[in-house]
C-alpha cells in the first residue's frame, strides 16, 4: 500500500490516504508516484496537490501528519515547531529541543517557560 498526503496552498497536509500499489504502477508494472498523484486527482480534483509519503520514513524523511508540513527545500515531511525554542534537525527533520532530555527512566515535559527564564531549565519530570 503506498500513502500520499494532500497539501493546501501553503504546503500543509490536509489529509494522508492509502493507495493500493496497483494504482501507483505504470504500465510497466513499476510503481510511479507521478501515477499515483494522478489517481489521487482523479478522486478528489485535478486542482489537488498531492506528495507520497512513507511509515517508515523512506520517503521524504517522515511520515505526513495532518497539520503537518512538506518542506519543499528539503523534500522532506516535518512537524509543525512545537515550541519557539526548539530547532530543526536539518538531517532527520525532526524539531529538536535546545537541551538534551533526562534519560533516567522518568517521563519529562517540556516546559517553555521555564526554558525561556533561563535558558538552563526546560525538561520537568511528570509526577505519576
Amino acid at each position: 500500500m503506498a500513502h500520499f498526503a494532500q497539501l493546501d496552498e501553503n504546503n500543509v497536509v490536509l489529509q494522508v490516504i492509502v493507495v493500493n500499489n496497483e494504482d501507483c504502477q505504470d504500465d510497466n508494472g513499476v510503481e510511479q508516484e507521478s501515477v499515483g498523484i494522478a489517481f489521487c486527482q482523479a478522486l478528489f480534483g485535478a486542482d489537488t496537490v498531492w506528495k507520497q509519503t512513507s511509515y517508515n520514513g523512506n520517503i521524504r524523511k517522515n511520515y505526513a501528519g495532518i497539520g503537518g508540513v512538506y518542506d519543499s527545500a528539503r523534500d522532506a515531511f516535518r512537524g509543525v515547531q512545537p515550541y519557539a525554542s526548539w530547532t530543526l534537525d536539518e538531517t532527520t527533520c525532526l524539531w529538536e529541543a535546545p537541551i538534551t532530555k533526562p534519560n533516567d527512566g522518568n517521563i519529562y515535559r517540556w516546559d517553555e517557560d521555564a526554558y525561556q527564564a533561563d535558558n538552563t531549565a526546560g525538561w520537568v519530570q511528570v509526577q505519576l
